[in-house]
């Protein structure tokens, strides 16, 4: 994605920049509000982090005048932790989250990815995730392993779909509390542990036929390895 970020703190700026061209993001910078609308009225930015307290102009100024000009860019402010009703001015005049200082990256990386399906949901009506013999209808969350009907949970299914949108991509066990739990989840529970073998055990898969674990670093399905001949489904699913 092209993201914008508007942050006068070269610190953060930096540390947000190396953390998304990581990523893959192309990522451009401002450290003032006084440009940005003009900025991303001549770019076509995929999303936007902006700061609350900006010389110039302030991130809430900034935000309002794009929503008046109608420019939809997915927008997350970033905040100090005692802005509480700049936060909540943030979210009534159209901002799509927050983000309070200082934050986790993994926390962030989570933020922006729920932003962005949550934006590509508007205009999708029906998307088939399809990986080996794994196939995801994500408007209806119906889930089938070689044509047969597996049954879910609604956890199970975001955490699924989550992966499966993603080929390849490596997700924290903490990433995918954020995203599928919230900022709050406790990333030293083993939840996430449960409900990735939960998900094998269902689909019939073991770990080096679908999700794949990473050592100390997390999950990831790798379509080559979904490739690979599976268990057999159980008779029975619970």
């Amino acid at each position: 994605m092209r993201i914008l970020i508007v942050e006068d703190d070269d610190r953060i700026a930096d540390f947000l920049m190396r953390a998304l061209q990581v990523e893959g993001h192309n990522v451009t910078r401002l450290d003032s509000g006084k440009d940005a609308v003009s900025v991303v009225r001549g770019g076509d930015f995929a999303f936007i982090l902006l700061d609350i307290m900006l010389p110039g102009k302030s991130g809430i100024a900034v935000c309002q005048e794009l929503r008046f000009r109608k420019i939809n860019t997915p927008i997350i402010m970033l905040t100090a932790m005692d802005s509480t009703e700049d936060i909540i001015n943030g979210l009534k005049i159209g901002a799509d989250d927050y983000i309070t200082k200082p934050f986790d990256l993994d926390e962030l990386m989570a933020r922006i990815e729920s932003v962005s399906r949550r934006q590509q949901g508007l205009d999708v009506v029906n998307t088939e995730l399809c990986i080996a013999d794994v196939h995801m209808h994500t408007d209806s969350k119906i889930v089938t392993v070689s044509g047969k009907d597996v049954s879910l949970t609604a956890k199970e299914l975001s955490i699924l779909e989550l992966l499966m949108s993603n080929p390849n991509k490596l997700f924290s066990r903490e990433r995918i509390l954020n995203n599928i739990w919230g900022a709050n989840s406790d990333p030293l529970t083993n939840v996430v542990d449960v409900y990735i073998g939960r998900i094998r055990k269902k689909l019939g898969k073991d770990e080096s036929s679908f999700i794949e674990t990473v050592r100390g670093l997390g999950y990831r399905i790798d379509p080559q390895a979904g490739a690979k001949p599976s268990a057999n489904l159980p008779k029975r699913l619970d």
